[in-house]
C-alpha cells in the first residue's frame, strides 16, 4: 500500500522514526513509496537533522517523480536516549500523540509542520526539538487510523485512540496491538478503507 514506516540505527547512540503515507491507493501509491523508501535509504552522508531528510526525499520527489500532482506525507523524528530529546519534522503528516504518563497529561508535536513531500522541489522544512521524560508513550500513526469508519459513517477520531493511551502499563507491542483492536471493535470489522499504520516510542 500506500503507507511507510521506517526505524534509523544512527551514529551516537540515536535513532529515526520515520512513517508517511501517499495520497491515493493502490499499486500508484505503493511504487511512489517504493521510491520514497529507496531515496531515504540512500540519502548522502549522515543525517544530522530530520529537516535534512526531508529536504532531500522531496527534492528528489518533486523534481522527478510527483509532476502528476501526487504527494506524500510524512514525519520524521530522531531520538537522542542520553538526554531524552526528540527532534522532529513534518510535511504535512498526522502531529503524532504523546501521552505523559507522570502526569496524565497529553500534547501533540505540531510545532514544525510544512507542506507534503512532491509539491514544491525547493522547499526548506522547518523542525523543533521537545523533552521527553521517562515513561513518555510517543505514537506516530497515518490517517487510516483516526478516520476509520464505522457502518454509522463515525470516524474513529483522536479521542478514542487518547483513551488507548491511557493505560501506561504496557509496553509498546501491547501498546499497538491495544490501539488496533479498538479500530476493530468500533469499525464492527468493517473493510478498511486506507491502509492503517502505527509506530509507537515508549521512553525508558
Amino acid at each position: 500500500g500506500g503507507d511507510y514506516y521506517d526505524v534509523f540505527p544512527l551514529e551516537n547512540g540515536k535513532w529515526g522514526f520515520l512513517i508517511a503515507d501517499v495520497c491515493g491507493h493502490g499499486t500508484p501509491a505503493a511504487v511512489l513509496m517504493a521510491i520514497m523508501h529507496a531515496l531515504a535509504h540512500t540519502f548522502p552522508g549522515s543525517v544530522i537533522q530530520p529537516s535534512d531528510l526531508l529536504d532531500y526525499v522531496n527534492h528528489k520527489l518533486a523534481g522527478h517523480y510527483t509532476s502528476d500532482g501526487t504527494f506524500i506525507t510524512a514525519f520524521y523524528a530522531i531520538y537522542d536516549p542520553s538526554d531524552r530529546t526528540l527532534t522532529y519534522s513534518s510535511a504535512g503528516h498526522n502531529p503524532p500523540r504523546v501521552k505523559r504518563c507522570s502526569d496524565g497529561s497529553m500534547f501533540i508535536l505540531d510545532k514544525a509542520q510544512s507542506i507534503p513531500l512532491g509539491i514544491v522541489e525547493d522547499t526548506k522544512y522547518e523542525q523543533e526539538c521537545v523533552q521527553l521524560i521517562q515513561g513518555d508513550q510517543v505514537i506516530l500513526y497515518t490517517d487510516g487510523i483516526t478516520e476509520a469508519f464505522n457502518d454509522n459513517e463515525e470516524l474513529y477520531g483522536t479521542e478514542r485512540l487518547d483513551a488507548v493511551l491511557e493505560n501506561c502499563g504496557i509496553d509498546a507491542n501491547a501498546l499497538i496491538a491495544s490501539v488496533l483492536e479498538s479500530v476493530e471493535e468500533f469499525t464492527q470489522d468493517r473493510p478498511a478503507d486506507d491502509d492503517r499504520t502505527l509506530l509507537v516510542l515508549k521512553v525508558r
